[in-house]
């Protein structure tokens, strides 16, 4: 795939357009040497490159990938952690939220393309999006509570949405590392492709459903997420806010008028 436009958010993140998908953008993590453990520069890096991405309403579909061969991310830098005093991590825990609460608010969908290690924080990355399309050498998991801690990214929450209470407990309490074919049977990832496809069926994904009206794009996944844990008479209502939102759109009266006219619509945005 061909790149059309890069541009770099501090030295570990890099943001990518590729020929042919106008409207996908790549979120690669790119700290290679360190298998992309996720230090106090990189999580900077990765709001920062959110925060651009979220304003930019030519994106309609955003995709997390990583550019070491062997691990997606491997968790938070436990080197640069282990050099820190009580103030230095509380000062830094901020900077940390922000990179994972970045890719979870980022308001377009969101694939992660998953090869190897994603542990710990990591996965936590990879729970925060929309989709997660995994190849067979992929190893998930949340080990925190072996070294002293807990998940802090999302996953005490993120995980029990997609799997339930009791099997999240499990996998937490144990810090057991699950690999490819088990993940996808439990639901931790949710595509299961041939080893060192990740990236490119992500990004056919991506395209995909960057094809649709990126105003109810972004309705539809701000519907999903509001509902989550409300009870139905709750939810939609949640649905019927989102839908006025959109049934007065340029988009809704593009997709109907290209519908009757058997044409392919070019979606206005707004």
């Amino acid at each position: 795939m061909t790149v059309t436009s890069e541009q770099r958010f501090g030295e570990f993140v890099v943001v990518r357009r590729h020929e042919g998908q106008d409207h996908v953008a790549e979120l690669v993590l790119d700290r290679p040497k360190a298998m992309n453990a996720v230090s106090t520069d990189m999580a900077r890096s990765i709001a920062a490159a959110c925060d651009a991405l979220g304003a930019d309403r030519d994106v309609r579909a955003t995709v997390l990938t990583s550019s070491h061969e062997r691990a997606f991310c491997v968790g938070a830098d436990l080197k640069e952690r282990n050099s820190f005093s009580d103030a230095d991590l509380v000062r830094q825990r901020p900077t940390a939220r922000a990179a994972y609460t970045g890719v979870l608010e980022l308001p377009m969908p969101v694939i992660a393309a998953v090869h190897g290690f994603a542990l710990g924080g990591g996965f936590e990355l990879a729970l925060a999006c929309d989709v997660i399309v995994a190849d067979a050498t992929a190893v998930v998991g949340l080990p925190e509570v072996s070294v002293g801690v807990i998940p802090g990214g999302g996953g005490t929450q993120l995980l029990p949405r997609r799997v339930g209470a009791a099997r999240a407990a499990e996998l937490v309490f144990s810090a057991r590392r699950v690999e490819a074919a088990e993940a996808r049977e439990l639901g931790l990832v949710d595509e299961l492709v041939e080893a060192g496809r990740d990236r490119e069926e992500a990004l056919v994904l991506g395209a995909r459903i960057a094809a649709n009206s990126p105003v109810g794009l972004r309705a539809a996944k701000k519907a999903l997420r509001l509902g989550q844990g409300l009870d139905l008479r709750a939810g939609l209502e949640v649905e019927d806010a989102a839908w006025r939102s959109v049934a007065f759109s340029g988009d809704r009266a593009e997709g109907v008028a290209a519908f009757n006219e058997k044409r392919r619509p070019d979606w206005p945005g707004e």
